[in-house]
């Protein structure tokens, strides 16, 4: 393909890129944002503060991405005239190398557009546990956790660990660690599943080859809710006289409250209080944290859907590393390979990753 070929092409996917995205909306969502940060009281609600001037950062960074790669690619064609006009060999060869960085950058934008689901733009919490292979699988799941670690920092990605459970001889049992970035879940979430790795094992005294296995699960860190709003009309309030012991006004009048919440059917009740007012104010304590209760019940469920069942063994593996008797990274899903198993191991995913998220959206999902 010429170069004019190459510029029409990559300029006709980072306009579809652009549209998908929809730029002029993003824009006025950030200006809306610079409006709120220059409140002076912003950081009277922290928490508030924080998303605000969070969104605002990563769409700002949403739209530099996208401008600069339309900045470049204006360039390099300026670049290619002056090349093709002075005769320069030096300058046509890295006219055609920053044709192919464009292109890598332009391939990894267009993968953001494919991220649609739910949860997708949401962090990503991401648990490693050791499974068949003793403490060759143990040291494994060692292995991995570094890869992630270091695929994150690559990206100026913040990494939170949470806890980490390390086997008795070496390695670990298991870890589970928040991967912190706008859809950092959307974009893990393919890594999901059984890893296979073959190798001369280290902790062989005979030197023998060893397959191990370990599970990589990854979830979406849902939003927590510290206050339930209770819209009014979702209440049915019932008053009745309380019973038991409590004092002849308690018993005597009908102060005792009892609160439906009609949605769910959750019913909870109060009659400790002398006053109606009191009682109600009592239960609906109770029903705002039945409630939290419920929903924070609901989205373990909905993470043990999203997690699924992986067995870290024989037969279900997703990608395999193989060390020995050759050097060869690869997705069974996708048949995307690489023989550069130390830069897979220290990071380098991205490929993985890509050739992943194209593969779900093929299948559907």
């Amino acid at each position: 393909m010429d170069f004019a070929d190459q510029t029409k092409a990559l300029d006709s996917t980072l306009t579809s890129i652009e549209k998908v995205l929809d730029l002029d909306s993003i824009r006025a969502e950030i200006a809306t944002l610079e409006a709120e940060v220059a409140a002076p009281d912003l950081w009277d609600d922290q928490a508030n503060a924080q998303r605000v001037t969070g969104r605002l950062s990563t769409l700002q960074a949403e739209v530099e991405r996208v401008t600069s790669l339309r900045q470049r690619l204006d360039d390099v064609d300026l670049m290619h005239q002056m090349a093709v006009e002075e005769g320069d060999v030096d300058a046509e060869a890295e006219v055609a190398n920053e044709i192919a960085r464009i292109q890598k950058a332009i391939d990894s934008l267009e993968i953001r557009t494919l991220l649609s689901g739910e949860y997708d733009i949401r962090d990503a919490l991401v648990s490693i546990r050791s499974g068949a292979g003793g403490v060759d699988a143990a040291d494994f799941a060692l292995m991995l956790q570094r890869m992630y670690i270091r695929w994150a920092e690559r990206h100026g990605y913040t990494v939170e660990v949470y806890d980490t459970s390390y086997a008795e001889e070496a390695g670990i049992k298991s870890t589970t660690f928040a991967v912190k970035a706008p859809y950092a879940y959307g974009t893990l979430s393919v890594e999901a599943g059984t890893h296979r790795l073959v190798r001369i094992s280290p902790f062989d005294n005979q030197g023998r080859r060893q397959t191990s296995f370990a599970a990589v699960e990854v979830v979406p860190v849902l939003e927590q809710t510290d206050e339930i709003d209770i819209p009014e009309e979702d209440i049915r309030v019932d008053v009745f006289r309380s019973s038991g012991p409590g004092g002849q006004s308690v018993n005597t009048t009908d102060s005792a409250v009892r609160l439906t919440h009609i949605p769910t059917g959750t019913v909870v009740s109060c009659q400790n209080e002398k006053s109606q007012l009191q009682n109600k104010a009592s239960a609906m304590v109770i029903l705002k944290a039945k409630l939290l209760a419920l929903k924070k019940a609901e989205e373990r469920a909905q993470l043990d859907e999203m997690r699924g069942d992986v067995q870290a063994s024989w037969g279900d593996q997703m990608r395999n590393y193989v060390l020995n008797p050759y050097q060869m990274v690869k997705d069974l899903r996708t048949e995307y390979e690489t023989g550069n198993t130390q830069a897979v191991l220290d990071g380098e995913i991205d490929d993985f990753i890509e050739a992943g998220i194209r593969w779900r959206r093929a299948q559907g999902n």
